[in-house]
C-alpha cells in the first residue's frame, strides 16, 4: 500500500495559481464586459415586456406583505 503525500500529488494551481497579472486583467476586463451586457439585457427585457415587470412588481409586493411581522 502506497501513501500519497503532498510531494507526490500533482501541483494544482489555486484560484490565482500560475496566471500572470496580464491574464488576471484580461479576465477581469472580460468579466466586466459580460456583467455590463447582462445588465443591459435585463434592462432591455424590462422595457420590452412591461407586463412581466409589472407582474414581478406585484408579486414582490405580495411577498413583502406575506412576510411582514405585525
Amino acid at each position: 500500500m502506497t501513501d500519497v503525500t503532498a510531494e507526490d500529488a500533482p501541483a494544482r494551481p489555486g484560484p490565482q495559481g500560475d496566471i500572470s497579472p496580464e491574464q488576471v486583467r484580461e479576465h477581469l476586463r472580460r468579466r466586466a464586459i459580460f456583467l455590463r451586457e447582462l445588465a443591459e439585457a435585463r434592462e432591455l427585457r424590462r422595457r420590452v415586456t412591461p407586463h412581466r415587470s409589472r407582474r414581478a412588481r406585484i408579486h414582490a409586493v405580495l411577498r413583502r406583505r406575506t412576510f411582514r411581522i405585525n
